[in-house]
């Protein structure tokens, strides 16, 4: 096997605690537990050799007992502080807490009682201050991710009942479901959309019923990785830039949005991708005069035009 440092590192991560589990190990069965050669392994101990805590010093490295090594014995010395359990600092462990409530949302029946069980570990070991933390996860129905799952690793299509946010009316594409995951505080599945013939996400919290289809699944290659924003993953989606009155931010806490910018005149900066024109036309006559600017200024002419209809003439 060649070394490379994407292996190597975490090898030589497990390599001192099973050393220290195993004092005086036979080199070459030490190389078949790791799956290396005994002269990668050597190398890799060799590596140890100038390893340790900060300083430098004779005392502060690992020490490797190399005459016992040419005689196919490991001997490794002065090791002891990797045994010590990892100590995170307060931030560090309340990160992993907010990660796993996260994940405690999408979490299925096998996988949960472990996220619980960590989770609560690591809330007993910061003590105060989690019940400070809340997460939302719109996560859809507990039944609906099940069946999702279940179609996931059985590799068969499925048809959606699905109420989507721009056009209001519920649709059934047929999808071959590829994965589960989270974004924003949104549960997504990622699939294979048979009509449009391309990769999709869809909003767990807006299906409303699954049923598995009697045939498999076909290979569309690896699936794309959830877009870090909302409908980043459309290739027709257009960014667009609004400056909002006081009155109209309320969409910041309904609509994912790119970024945020709060402007010197009291005026707020949201920047969203669109991919649906009916739906951010409606959108802008629902904020009506709470949005001072758009931009570029061709996204809101049927909206305007919508408006002046409804008003009865040009205005």
């Amino acid at each position: 096997m060649a070394m490379t440092s994407s292996s190597q590192v975490p090898r030589l991560l497990a390599l001192v605690p099973y050393l220290q589990a195993h004092p005086d190990a036979d080199l070459e069965a030490t190389a078949s537990v790791f799956d290396v050669t005994p002269r990668q392994l050597v190398a890799d101990l060799k590596v140890l050799w100038f390893c340790g805590l900060p300083g430098g010093a004779p005392g502060d490295l690992i020490e490797v007992d190399m005459d016992a090594l040419e005689s196919g014995t490991i001997r490794l010395t002065n090791a002891e502080f990797l045994a010590r359990p990892h100590r995170f600092t307060p931030e560090e462990a309340m990160s992993l807490v907010v990660a796993l409530a996260a994940l405690e949302e999408m979490a299925d029946a096998e996988l949960g009682p472990a996220v619980r069980s960590a989770r609560a570990k690591l809330e007993g070991a910061v003590g105060g201050g989690t019940d400070k933390v809340a997460i939302a996860v719109s996560a859809g129905q507990e039944s609906i991710r099940g069946q999702l799952a279940d179609a996931i690793a059985a590799g068969v299509p499925v048809r959606l009942t699905y109420h989507g946010a721009s056009r209001g009316v519920a649709t059934t594409p047929v999808v071959d479901p590829a994965r589960l995951g989270t974004r924003d505080g949104y549960g997504y599945l990622t699939a294979w959309a048979h009509e449009r013939a391309g990769w999709r996400t869809y909003r767990l919290d807006r299906i409303v019923a699954v049923d598995p289809l009697e045939q498999a699944t076909t290979d569309h290659g690896p699936a794309p990785a959830l877009a870090s924003g909302w409908l980043d993953d459309r290739p027709d989606a257009v960014e667009v830039t609004l400056d909002l009155r006081p009155w109209g931010r309320w969409i910041t806490e309904y609509h994912p949005l790119v970024a945020t910018e709060e402007l010197p005149d009291g005026l707020l900066r949201v920047r969203m991708r669109v991919a649906d024109p009916g739906w951010f036309r409606r959108l802008l006559l629902r904020l009506g005069p709470a949005v001072a600017r758009v931009d570029p200024p061709q996204a809101a002419a049927s909206a305007i035009e919508a408006a002046r209809e409804a008003l009865g003439g040009d205005r």
